[in-house]
């Protein structure tokens, strides 16, 4: 990767937690002022950043109409989109649609529950590996090989007391749910969440995406949450024939 290239994508993935003067660009970039200048006048042209009256960068407009074309090539959120809506209704709660994207697990859509409790995701930001329901049911569905790979280089940040502690315990935990066919998150991430997720698949079976139902405990306790699993596969069955899958 160019030089260039390289830092104008350091910078951008910056400005995507905060907005930056030019100071605070040279400093992240660890270069002087006037190349930083150069590459913020470069991106602001294409709109990939814009400049505030008070001399700040911001991400700029491009970047609205890139994001809803990466989303809108996901053919899986389109077809999802409609059941997504209807399961969030029917249940009232959170829910997410995440798909795997080079090593990755990423929220790709979200529905928020009818009660005040906002989620700390967003579309496009990753799930926990080790915690999250949608994690563990896409990296449930990898080969063998690729599990214990991913397995092995996670950092096991502990959340929760409930927190998974490692590779052994997390693919014991994925062996569970490619038999069970669901994947749970038991307040793994936050105390007082718990999570259902289950499988959608594409034409040949294969696990194309994970959606999942994110409810606090002060509002449905863990056996009502798992209480709401069938409705869930009911949903999830209906996105993966809607995306090709032949169901059995």
């Amino acid at each position: 990767m160019s030089q260039s290239l390289s830092r104008a994508l350091r910078l951008l993935v910056e400005l995507g937690r905060q907005p930056c003067s030019l100071d605070d660009a040279a400093r992240v970039l660890d270069v002087h002022k006037s190349t930083a200048l150069r590459l913020l006048r470069t991106l602001e042209e294409d709109r990939f950043v814009y400049r505030d009256p008070s001399f700040r960068y911001h991400l700029g407009s491009q970047f609205f109409a890139l994001a809803t074309t990466a989303l809108d090539q996901r053919q899986v959120r389109t077809a999802a989109g409609p059941h997504l809506t209807a399961l969030a209704a029917a249940t009232g709660q959170t829910v997410h649609l995440a798909g795997y994207e080079d090593g990755h697990v990423v929220y790709w859509d979200k529905r928020d529950a009818a009660h005040t409790v906002r989620m700390y995701s967003r579309i496009g930001l990753p799930a926990s590996p080790h915690t999250a329901a949608v994690a563990k049911v896409l990296l449930a569905d990898l080969d063998e090989p690729e599990r214990r790979r991913i397995a092995r280089a996670i950092t096991y940040t502990p959340h929760t007391p409930r927190t998974l502690t490692g590779p052994a315990e997390l693919l014991a935990e994925l062996t569970a749910v490619a038999d069970r066919g669901y994947a749970v998150d038991h307040g793994e991430h936050e105390a007082f969440m718990n999570c259902v997720a289950a499988p959608v698949r594409g034409p040949d079976g294969k696990v194309t995406a994970a959606v999942s139902i994110s409810v606090p405990d002060f509002v449905l306790d863990y056996e009502r949450v798992l209480a709401l699993v069938p409705e869930l596969l009911g949903a999830t069955r209906a996105i993966s024939i809607d995306c090709g899958w032949s169901a059995p």
